[in-house]
């Protein structure tokens, strides 16, 4: 897949495969974010976590991007998701980072490590001119994710029943980013 086998200081970043099912489980059970995320609530964990990882396999198979696992370099646990992705925003295709950490992992800069890696990506090998989040108005710490990585505050916007930001960094702020 399009970052299979990269890496950053602290995390190895490799393709979702079926077998992740069952440590993503533990994604829905006691998150506090699953009302952010526009998913049906009254599914059991076990059937949300085989629908995600479904969806980004299918996503890789139709090359339209999708999550990658996330994955201590030092200890081989399974932390979460993060990857482009490509959307449909007001009628308008759009690539999105997107990035889902297991809560026992919060609060350790690891989806604004994984988040930067996949900006730096999308502007280095896939030529995008832009890279947006969507991001619900209520998930402040995700918000805050987006900003640390260079992405300003854009529209409020109705979004799969979600009221939602559209975070956005152009690639000429993240050349000046990258440049001090």
């Amino acid at each position: 897949m399009y970052a299979h086998g990269k890496s950053t200081e602290r995390l190895l970043i490799r393709q979702l495969e079926e077998s992740d099912i069952s440590i993503w489980t533990n994604f829905f059970i006691d998150n506090p974010s699953l009302p952010y995320l526009g998913i049906e609530l009254d599914k059991t964990p076990e059937d949300n976590a085989k629908e995600w990882i479904e969806w980004q396999l299918k996503r890789y198979e139709e090359n339209r991007y999708g999550h990658h696992a996330l994955v201590n370099n030092g200890t081989g646990e399974f932390i979460g998701q993060c990857g482009l992705l490509t959307q449909t925003v007001e009628d308008k295709q759009e690539i999105e980072i997107g990035y889902h950490i297991l809560p026992e992992f919060w609060g350790n800069g690891y989806a604004t490590e994984a988040a930067r890696f996949f900006r730096n990506f999308g502007f280095e090998h896939e030529k995008l001119d832009h890279i947006i989040s969507v991001i619900d108005i209520r998930n402040i710490a995700s918000q805050k994710v987006a900003e640390k990585n260079g992405m300003t505050r854009g529209r409020q916007i109705k979004y799969y029943d979600l009221d939602v930001f559209i975070y956005q960094i152009a690639k000429s702020d993240w050349l000046n980013i990258s440049l001090t």
